[in-house]
């Protein structure tokens, strides 16, 4: 009886033993606060959660988010009509500004500490949380002279207005661009990027953007409520550029106002871009693609004061699926970022 008490303790003691070391590894993970949503559709699919705090792989780093920012195509991906490949549950916020928290293997250009932008590829797991793992490769050094958390207003709009003007327009020093829905956050940008590079802006905008649109830089400027486009133009231009979710028919007619041999390009890729092969007038619809060094580039002109980064609104993690809501039933006004 006395062996048989003493085995019953041991392997009680034993029981004991690896439960306790069982919840002092449960203790050990690491929780944060986390947007997500385990299946697309309306905006009451997104829930505030805590979740296991993301430990970082090979060429990867952790960042501790000061703020994501706050994208249609976010609502798009959320709402499944965007066909990005997301693994679900997913986390939005694909823009995020923060801090290096952790560093994977194989990580020599970025340190702890280092405050940081990125672009994050979409399909992966965003910043609409307190902490995010990204690819080393998809992160720049932060702005110095803006608040670390605006600085996530930055990447994917400004890299979408380099895009469509360079990438795509080809444009070069005095030619002369017509940005229809200029009075939009990638609008403004291209508006800045395109004066510098000494490009004449023509642009179109409503009374309640005008005022902006005319601070951006823009030479001549067309309000779309009163005057028809082409009306106001008082020559062809090289680019047209639209931002703007105008009706098809109305955007084949603006390219009249292209020169001979000039490019027509669009951020609105839910319509065709529209042509005009008789006089060799060609079409280019633009989706954002990552680039670190030109990342890198927009951050330094953020410093030196040439471009400005704007944020209308700031909301907390919480605050994110009223804002979806806004977002599915009509744009979103100015440039929106989440603090966590």
């Amino acid at each position: 009886m006395l062996r048989i008490r003493s085995s019953v303790t041991v392997a009680f003691s034993c029981f004991e033993f690896e439960a306790s070391q069982r919840s002092h590894r449960e203790d050990k993970r690491q929780i944060m606060k986390a947007v997500q949503f385990d299946e697309v559709g309306g905006p009451e699919v997104l829930e505030l959660r805590d979740i296991e705090q993301p430990t970082p792989g090979p060429g990867e780093v952790r960042v501790r988010v000061a703020a994501s920012a706050f994208n249609a195509a976010d609502n798009g991906m959320r709402a499944g009509f965007l066909p990005i490949p997301i693994a679900l549950p997913h986390v939005p916020g694909y823009d995020v500004s923060g801090t290096v928290d952790a560093l994977g293997e194989g990580v020599h250009d970025l340190e702890i500490g280092d405050a940081v932008i990125g672009f994050l590829p979409m399909e992966h797991d965003g910043g609409a949380a307190e902490y995010v793992v990204a690819p080393a490769e998809s992160l720049v050094h932060a702005p110095t002279s803006i608040p670390l958390a605006d600085a996530a207003a930055l990447p994917s709009v400004s890299l979408t207005a380099w895009q469509a003007l360079f990438d795509e327009g080809r444009l070069e020093r005095g030619q002369r661009v017509l940005i229809v829905g200029a009075g939009g956050v990638v609008g403004k940008y291209a508006i800045q990027l395109a004066k510098r590079a000494g490009v004449q802006v023509v642009a179109t905008a409503s009374p309640r953007s005008i005022e902006a649109v005319r601070a951006a830089g823009a030479d001549h400027i067309i309000d779309h409520t009163v005057t028809e486009l082409l009306d106001g133009l008082d020559d062809r231009v090289d680019v047209l550029l639209n931002l703007a979710p105008i009706e098809p028919e109305q955007f084949a007619d603006y390219v009249a106002g292209v020169r001979d041999g000039g490019t027509v390009v669009s951020t609105t890729a839910f319509m065709a871009t529209p042509d005009d092969a008789s006089r060799n007038v060609q079409a280019s619809t633009v989706f954002v693609l990552p680039n670190r060094e030109r990342l890198g580039e927009l951050v330094s002109l953020v410093d030196a004061g040439v471009l400005t980064v704007e944020v209308t609104r700031r909301i907390s993690l919480s605050e994110l699926p009223s804002l979806h809501a806004e977002a599915s039933h009509g744009r979103i006004a100015g440039k929106v970022i989440v603090v966590p």
